[in-house]
C-alpha cells in the first residue's frame, strides 16, 4: 500500500526526506556536542549569569563544565560564584555576583575556611587550571558542592558570556 509522498516512484519525495533528515541529524549532533563556542549569535544567552535556562540539578561536585552547563548551573538557588583569580585580574572582568578569593594568595585557605562547606560553588579563573587546583583544595577541606569551568572565563567569553568590571 503506498502513502502520499512516499511512493517508489516519488524520487524528489525522497530526496526532499533525505535531506530534512540530514538537517535534523545535523541539528541534533550540534545540539549533543553542546555547541561550538561563537558559532550562534545566541551563544551569548546561553552563557549568562542571568539569562537562558537553569540546570535541574545540581553538577556532581569536582565536576568540570562548558560554559552553558556553568551559565544553567549558576541559576541553581544559593550557588555562590567565586573567582579565583587575582585581585586585579577580577578587576579587569568577573562573572556577575562573583566573590573574589585569590588561591594565590596566602590567605586562600583561611578564606575557604570561613564559607559553608554545603553551600553550591561555581569556581573559575582565567583558563580553567587554578579553578581546577581550588576545586582539590575544596573537595579535600570538606566542600561537597562544588564545580568547575573548564577554559575558565576565557571559554566563557569566547562563547559569548557576560564579564563585568569593578
Amino acid at each position: 500500500m503506498s502513502h502520499p509522498g512516499t511512493s517508489r516512484g516519488s524520487g524528489r519525495g525522497r530526496r526532499v526526506r533525505s535531506a530534512a533528515i540530514a538537517a535534523a541529524l545535523a541539528l541534533a549532533a550540534a545540539g549533543a556536542l553542546g555547541g561550538l563556542a561563537g558559532c550562534s549569535s545566541s551563544s551569548g544567552s546561553a552563557t549568562s549569569v542571568t539569562a537562558g535556562p537553569t540546570a535541574t540539578a545540581a553538577p556532581a561536585n569536582g565536576a568540570e563544565l562548558t560554559p552553558a552547563a556553568f551559565a544553567a548551573a549558576l541559576k541553581l538557588p544559593g550557588t555562590v560564584i567565586l573567582d579565583v583569580r587575582t585581585p586585579a585580574e577580577f578587576a579587569s572582568g568577573h562573572l556577575r555576583g562573583a566573590v573574589n578569593l585569590d588561591i594565590e594568595s596566602t590567605g586562600f585557605t583561611a578564606g575557604l575556611a570561613k564559607l559553608a562547606k554545603d553551600a553550591p560553588y561555581a569556581v573559575y579563573c582565567r583558563s580553567g587550571n587554578r579553578s581546577g587546583q581550588a576545586l582539590a583544595v575544596m573537595t579535600k577541606s570538606g566542600f561537597t558542592h562544588a564545580y568547575h569551568l573548564g577554559g575558565g572565563i576565557t571559554a566563557w567569553q569566547t562563547a559569548g558570556g557576560e564579564v563585568v568590571t569593578g
